[in-house]
């Protein structure tokens, strides 16, 4: 099937699914559109108990999208920028150092705590697993997915100062998230190879920092443009050209191309640029484009999530490992969170138990699947692709679903 072939069909079931949610269910769209999806391809498996047509095509169907791809090499740009475009930059800007070492040094503590702590117990269910090949599920289990997050905090009334905290790390521990995890690949990937610390730090520093300026030029490239006319249609334009091209120029230059949506969508989407550089009209029609954009590729997102269900090896070990992984993670995060809250306790005023909520609001995602769908078979794929897929599916519905009455619980104001 061709790609518009996928694309349409995708797009219509995400029409259909969403409609069902919105007109029945009323979840957030990413939690809706994933158990909807999860519960036909449910009902297609057992009509293929009788008759195999619908589900076979299903599974073709699903072989044909090349979902990592498609996710970090396409969607997560767009998705990332509109996600910046409307975060608001004051609060980040004064939150920037918490969220700074939660994206850095609390993604790399995770990695390296998920992977001891994994390496030991898989090796006590008895899975031949290597300690490079548990740091590998460490790095791309750890970042939050910024994707979930954004569309579930929008329902859940947090306060701002602790709305942006987490949107703020998620935005940017998904990019160094995938750096630390295409670092460790590296190494996995040549275990006999000699380990360059030189190499490795030039890698990091590479994709890290090179897509951060690379961004910000994105950024300021795009308020002049924008500045020196006044046509919300070519403004509109400019903004998707600054993602595409951007995204291109990332990849061809080996830089973080993450990293460099976010920054430049932050630059887009603060204040200065919008007061000198957007009309009124203008700015309204930038906010609805990227909003309509970040609601298709959200949709198209987590119908494939749920569709992927198909194409796994559902072993009963795979699920009991996956199942001993969820607490084991949630405490790896809140361990990671510890220090830099601490930290800045004192310098900052952080909302009670920020760390509870932090942890339990810190989903996991598209962006875990389509990382541990890039494993090879020598680095355990089926069985941390599955452990993966159900650490993301409790992670979205079972934390999504709570996290906005904890948030509410813990910050509601003491009656007197």
């Amino acid at each position: 099937m061709d790609y518009y072939g996928v694309a349409s069909i995708l797009i219509v079931l995400s029409a259909v699914f969403g409609y069902i949610n919105v007109r029945f269910l009323k979840l957030p769209i990413t939690i809706g559109l994933m158990l909807i999806t999860m519960v036909f391809t449910v009902v297609v498996v057992v009509i293929g108990q009788f008759d195999d047509t619908l589900l076979v095509r299903e599974k073709a169907f699903i072989s044909n999208i090349d979902f990592e791809t498609l996710l970090l090499d396409i969607m997560l740009s767009f998705l990332l920028f509109a996600g910046a475009l409307h975060t608001n930059f004051n609060q980040l800007k004064v939150q920037r150092w918490p969220i700074l070492m939660f994206a850095t040094f609390g993604v790399l503590i995770s990695t390296f705590l998920v992977g001891i702590v994994m390496f030991y117990v898989l090796g006590w269910m008895s899975f031949p697993v290597s300690f490079i090949n548990c740091l590998l599920f460490g790095a791309l289990i750890s970042p939050t997915d910024p994707i979930a997050v954004l569309g579930i905090l929008k329902k859940a009334g947090a306060p701002k100062k602790l709305e942006t905290k987490i949107v703020g790390e998620s935005l940017f521990n998904d990019g160094v998230g995938v750096v630390v995890f295409l670092t460790i690949f590296a190494i996995a990937k040549n275990p006999d190879a000699a380990i360059e610390v030189s190499e490795i730090s030039q890698l990091f520093l590479q994709e890290v920092f090179g897509g951060i300026i690379l961004g910000g030029l994105l950024g300021w490239v795009t308020y002049r443009l924008m500045k020196s006319i006044d046509n919300y249609e070519v403004e509109v334009i400019i903004t998707l050209a600054a993602v595409m091209g951007g995204t291109l120029l990332a990849h061809e230059f080996h830089l973080s191309a993450p990293l460099a949506m976010v920054t430049a969508g932050l630059i887009v989407g603060n204040d200065t640029v919008r007061d000198t550089a957007m009309s009124e009209t203008t700015e309204t029609y930038v906010d609805k484009f990227w909003e309509l954009i970040d609601v298709l590729l959200n949709t198209m997102l987590f119908v494939m999530i749920g569709m992927e269900m198909l194409v796994l090896s559902f072993e009963k070990n795979y699920l009991y490992a996956g199942l001993l992984a969820i607490p084991i993670l949630l405490m790896c995060r809140y361990i990671s969170l510890w220090l830099p809250i601490k930290f800045f306790a004192k310098r900052l005023d952080f909302v009670p138990k920020t760390n509870l909520i932090m942890t339990w609001g810190g989903l996991r995602g598209g962006i875990s699947i389509a990382l541990a769908l890039g494993l090879t078979s020598t680095m355990n794929r089926e069985l941390f692709l599955v452990m993966t897929y159900l650490i993301v599916i409790v992670s979205i519905i079972g934390q999504g679903l709570t996290v906005g009455p904890i948030i509410r619980r813990i910050t509601k104001p003491k009656s007197s």
